[in-house]
């Protein structure tokens, strides 16, 4: 038996889905729901993270939508340029370490027939991808970044771990809900678009998956200083359970007095506090900090 699955794994031809990169494929039924719920529309140019074997870029390509498909396996990566049409680019590299606005630039939405004699559609530029398991955090926590940079995207419509798809659309004072939740939908509103068992890919994962849409937009509450907010946000959640006053004099020397400022109730829990309330006590702390003007 041994014998049989090593000859399978050396054949010609044959991906063998590789660990280091986390690496499952959505069957084409799940992929045609998955495209469904992206509602991919006329000026849409996608940016596909880790498209693997194509099961959504061939659908969506089939739209006429352009497409930038990154691809961190080689290998995949040339297969998978030897099967799109024209209007999809395969580019072999790691998202997190490459600029891929320029290479956006020069993809414009096609123009069809029907739309020949007409206005073309507004350009839109939407993120779509199937994120590593083991990466999430990052990949979410660099769509933010590029968000935030740029402004230059509508949404991001990606699969995860059931588990942190629920982390991302917890509301305050509940358990799932932490300083991931905060700091993704300080920029962006969450949907859950659709959840997929471990049967939807192969190889199955030992998990459960979600697809949840980050619509971007401005942010929900004023933040000067995003560093300020992420080592405030990152403080509170990593004690949780403890008050709040308690927590912030642990933050910083003024906690007790921006408290006292603030005028939340320093008996609750940093779990319950709204993002809305967590930008203003950054934006206290920027004050208390900030030099005196003479």
């Amino acid at each position: 038996m041994k014998t049989t699955k090593t000859r399978e794994r050396r054949r010609p031809g044959r991906h063998v889905p590789r660990k280091r990169f986390s690496q499952h494929f959505l069957a084409s039924e799940w992929a045609k729901k998955v495209v469904a719920a992206i509602a991919p529309q006329p000026g849409d140019v996608f940016l596909e993270i880790g498209p693997g074997t194509g099961a959504l870029t061939l659908p969506l390509a089939a739209t006429g939508t352009p497409i930038l498909a990154v691809e961190i396996d080689r290998d995949l990566a040339q297969r998978l340029a030897g099967q799109v049409p024209p209007h999809v680019t395969v580019l072999a590299a790691d998202f997190l370490d490459i600029d891929v606005l320029p290479l956006l630039s020069g993809l414009a939405p096609q123009r069809t027939a029907e739309s020949s004699s007409t206005a073309a559609p507004a350009r839109r530029l939407r993120i779509v991808g199937n994120l590593p398991y083991h990466l999430s955090s990052p990949m979410l926590a660099h769509l933010v970044r590029l968000h935030r940079q740029t402004n230059a995207f509508a949404d991001a419509t990606v699969m995860l771990q059931r588990e942190v798809a629920d982390r991302l659309v917890a509301p305050a004072g509940t358990r799932d809900y932490g300083a991931l939740t905060v700091l993704v939908q300080l920029h962006a509103r969450l949907t859950r678009l659709l959840d997929l068992p471990p049967g939807a890919f192969t190889p199955r994962p030992k998990v459960r998956s979600s697809v949840v849409r980050l619509a971007f937009g401005p942010p929900a509450a004023r933040v000067t200083d995003d560093v300020r907010f992420e080592r405030l946000v990152k403080a509170l959640f990593s004690q949780r359970r403890k008050t709040l006053a308690n927590a912030l004099k642990r933050f910083d020397p003024t906690g007790p007095a921006v408290l006292a400022i603030s005028g939340l109730d320093g008996r609750r829990r940093p779990e319950t506090l709204q993002v809305a309330e967590i930008a203003g006590l950054a934006e206290l702390f920027a004050s208390v900090h900030r030099p005196a003007v003479l």
